[in-house]
């Protein structure tokens, strides 16, 4: 037990299950520093007290004369590194384990009990669920880089940090305000990672300056939610040692001219969302930074649509009767698509559904239109050519669709209407009058209607738009939907299904006379209830006929 061994003058309080204290507790007890091969047993003899006990320093002759029992640091050493060996670290353990490990069998006392907190230079805890950082961090008086990602930190207070550090990482967190921090920071701090966290201005700017980081070299702060530009960099500009820059992710990235605007406000960076800032590009966006009213916050997107293959002819599928009167049935298909809220330049709002509503406000909390393309008929290859421009000034909404993504459909519209025919459709004859007049008001052509069209979805796929976020300026995606199975028009009923109908009818009549008139019944129906139904049956044919 590490804390077992600690002096009294170094006993603090039990950090609590989810602080960094208890995490490196638990850490430094897998890493089994005092067990063999590790620290001083058996293997070591004697030769754990010699100052020569180091790989390749042994005197002459000696490497062979080990002690029955004893292993050399070269042994030991073998011993950890073999991925085969069972003292093998296992996948995902950090370098600076291996190196306590290694340090273990070299120096086994200087990471003895708490003498281990004197040599940790870098401590790495990921994804172990902590959720603050305590004041056990300052027994770590050599520690200069602190990587605390992918855990549940919100709030970190400053005082607890050791004052050597030089990088502080805690992407994937839920760091929300950085008050806290800026209190007491590390003078030397050189790396400061805040991406994936919950940060946003413009309370957060005004950290982010060189009274409190006056060495910050490297500053990421990407995907956050950031949307001031304007106000950012004015904080950023007083960082003198800045050179690297990531702001990818924020809805601020969403601004057409942010880039260069970055570019020309920050003569000194070199890398800006991790691509090398050249000569050429600083003279393309020179004299942007002065001119501030070029920057609008607001978004434009441009959604194209191509071609579709694949759908199955629905002529294939129509088997037409010869009668006049049969209707014409039609398809057309297009294609929908939702987007975040905004400003079009033409219409195409459809309205949501119910299902896909509640599907988008689980994906995001934005609010989403769904656009339609015109209907185009069938062909082996539909060509829309669809091309619409939308202006978001709503960076937040636009950033919530982009990371849930877009879905789209495919929708067949069906219409039956009656057949087509060159000649008049004349309705009843002569209206009624006096006959002494001798005049007919002319004929009325019927009026040719159709029915309601008819639409139905043949496929729906969701279409990963997160891309735009990480300062992509096209997504291009091919949607497989699968095996398109469109409807099949009714067919006319079979002979068979013609016979069971007038059977079923004809029961239905027998039934109907027997509840009703028991009395009235013709002779010999009562005795003989299956020639009555044969009966009914031939009355039905013979009608019908």
């Amino acid at each position: 037990d590490l804390r077992a061994q600690r002096p009294e003058s170094d006993l603090r309080q039990t950090p609590g299950p989810c602080s960094v204290s208890a995490a490196l507790q638990e850490q430094l007890r897998h890493l089994t520093l005092q067990d063999f091969p590790c620290g001083l047993g058996s293997w070591v003899g004697s030769r754990g007290a010699q100052p020569w006990m180091r790989i390749g320093v042994y005197p002459a002759g000696q490497e062979e004369d080990v002690p029955l029992g004893e292993e050399s640091p070269e042994a030991l050493i073998e011993l950890l590194k073999d991925q085969h060996s069972p003292w093998a670290l296992p996948p995902g353990c950090s370098p600076q384990d291996q190196l306590l490990r290694e340090m273990a069998v070299l120096e086994p006392k200087l990471v003895r009990g708490s003498s281990v907190f004197q040599v940790l230079r870098s401590l790495r805890i990921i994804d172990k669920g902590v959720s603050a950082v305590d004041a056990g961090l300052l027994q770590l008086q050599q520690l200069e880089e602190l990587i605390l990602s992918a855990n549940h930190i919100s709030r970190i207070t400053s005082a607890n940090l050791p004052r050597t550090l030089k990088v502080l990482e805690l992407c994937c967190n839920a760091v929300a305000d950085l008050q806290d921090l800026c209190a007491q920071p590390p003078p030397e701090l050189q790396h400061l990672g805040l991406g994936y966290n919950r940060l946003c201005g413009p309370l957060q700017d005004k950290c982010l300056t060189a009274a409190f980081w006056p060495n910050l070299v490297s500053l990421d702060l990407s995907f956050n939610n950031f949307t001031d530009l304007l106000g950012l960099v004015s904080q950023l500009s007083s960082l003198e040692k800045l050179r690297i820059l990531v702001l990818k992710g924020n809805p601020l990235a969403l601004i057409p001219t942010y880039r260069g605007f970055l570019v020309d406000s920050l003569p000194k960076l070199s890398i800006f969302d991790d691509i090398h800032v050249g000569f050429d590009e600083r003279h393309q966006f020179l004299g942007l930074a002065n001119q501030p009213e070029l920057m609008r916050s607001e978004a434009r997107v441009v959604v194209s649509i191509g071609d579709m293959k694949g759908v199955p002819d629905p002529r294939t599928l129509q088997q037409l009767a010869d009668d006049s009167e049969f209707p014409v049935v039609t398809y057309s298909y297009c294609v929908t698509y939702e987007f975040v809220e905004g400003e079009e330049l033409d219409g195409g709002r459809v309205l949501l559904s119910s299902a896909r509503r509640a599907l988008r406000g689980f994906l995001c909390p934005c609010t989403a239109k769904v656009f339609i393309t015109p209907g185009k008929p069938w062909e082996n290859t539909i060509n829309y050519s669809y091309r619409k421009e939308h202006i978001i000034k709503n960076l937040m909404g636009l950033k919530s669709y982009l990371v849930a993504g877009t879905i789209v459909s495919v929708v067949e519209e069906k219409v039956s209407g009656p057949q087509p025919s060159t000649e008049a459709h004349p309705c009843a004859g002569a209206l009624q009058g006096p006959a002494r007049k001798g005049k007919q008001k002319k004929k009325k052509s019927c009026e040719l209607r159709s029915d309601p069209p008819i639409q139905k979805t043949l496929g729906t796929r969701k279409v990963p738009l997160e891309a735009l976020l990480a300062t992509e300026d096209l997504v291009t995606a091919v949607c497989d939907f699968g095996i398109l199975i469109t409807e099949k028009p009714p067919q006319p009923p079979s002979v068979e299904e013609k016979v069971r109908s007038i059977l079923e009818l004809a029961g239905q009549r027998v039934v109907s006379v027997r509840a009703n008139s028991s009395s009235a019944q013709p002779r010999g129906w009562s005795q003989h209830p299956a020639s009555s139904v044969s009966r009914v049956l031939t009355h039905i044919l013979t009608s019908r006929l």
